[in-house]
């Protein structure tokens, strides 16, 4: 079964001010239909990946599949403020639960968009999209280039494939994947809490070479220390994959998850380390993952979700 489903542009509806011209616009505005292969100007393509077979398997609740649709009806109202155009490139989806294929499908999308000189914004779906997203990206390079894998996260999602893949297994993949093509892993998980990792993750990481913080760490007053270590893990990166699992926001800002964080990190600390990341110049993709609109308060963390593909699309 094909896993593409195409654009839906009745979706990017919303205020209309022409009282005050060009300086009004919103997304809905903005955003135009992609298709891969086609040469437009370089830009955003957003990407869904509406699937939540990985948070099953992972015994997470499910509903995640419904956030592309979610989020997209969020950013269609937001103010535009970008210099480049945005191209809706659709979903992929996993309507039988074939997660490899879905992966597969979801990895084309985003070598299409990279090779055409775009930058892929991905909205998840559970984590699983991570190892989809950073195939794309792996395939667009061909193997070359040292790729470091940043992801603000509350699990270090590194456990071991058994028999299938889930959400809580996509970096253990990408790590296989380096060792099989002999390139090294290179990835650093930021906000991790200890009551949701067991000593054996804990264990995991250090033996991969992961470079981790706790979210006990991650404040206001430690941003210095947080944006020097960045500094560090990028100088030694020549391309950067950024993955934001929701659920690294504290619950009260970021309801809608499937495992809403205990302490979390706010964000306050969240955004300049996007930022940060961002004006290295080394960005080509990134993703947004478990936001679970069945769980959502009055849309609060589809708007923080929005907030964000704002962020690191502007």
């Amino acid at each position: 079964m094909d896993k593409f489903n195409p654009v839906d542009m009745s979706l990017w509806q919303g205020r209309q001010d022409p009282e005050d011209g060009e300086l009004a616009l919103r997304w809905h505005d903005k955003v135009q239909p992609w298709a891969a292969g086609a040469q437009e100007a370089a830009g955003v393509v957003l990407l869904g990946f509406a699937c939540d077979e990985g948070v099953r398997r992972n015994k997470g609740r499910i509903g995640a599949a419904g956030a592309p649709l979610a989020v997209r009806k969020l950013l269609a109202n937001t103010a535009w403020h970008l210099n480049r155009p945005v191209y809706d490139g659709g979903d992929v989806s996993c309507p039988d639960g074939d997660l490899d294929a879905a992966h597969g499908h979801l990895a084309e999308r985003v070598a299409a968009a990279l090779d055409l000189g775009h930058f892929p914004m991905v909205l998840g779906g559970g984590h699983e999209v991570a190892f989809g997203s950073w195939s794309g990206l792996n395939r667009h390079l061909g193997g070359s280039g040292k790729v470091g894998i940043i992801n603000l996260d509350a699990h270090f999602d590194l456990r071991m494939k058994q028999e299938q893949a889930s959400s809580g297994t996509p970096f253990f993949q990408i790590a296989e994947q380096c060792a099989a093509q002999g390139t090294p892993f290179r990835y650093a998980c930021l906000g991790v809490a200890e009551t949701a990792n067991t000593q054996a993750l804990f264990a995991r990481a250090d033996e991969l070479g992961v470079w981790y913080v706790k979210d006990e760490a991650m404040s206001e007053r430690a941003l210095p220390t947080l944006l020097s270590g960045l500094d560090a893990f990028i100088a030694d990166c020549d391309h950067l994959y950024l993955t934001i699992d929701l659920d690294v926001l504290p619950a009260a800002v970021m309801p809608g998850v499937s495992a809403p964080a205990a302490c979390g990190v706010e964000l306050a600390v969240i955004e300049p380390l996007i930022a940060h990341i961002r004006a290295s110049g080394k960005l080509r993709l990134a993703d947004l993952a478990e936001y679970n609109p069945t769980l959502d308060q009055d849309n609060r963390s589809a708007r923080v979700a929005a907030r964000l593909v704002h962020l690191l699309t502007r």
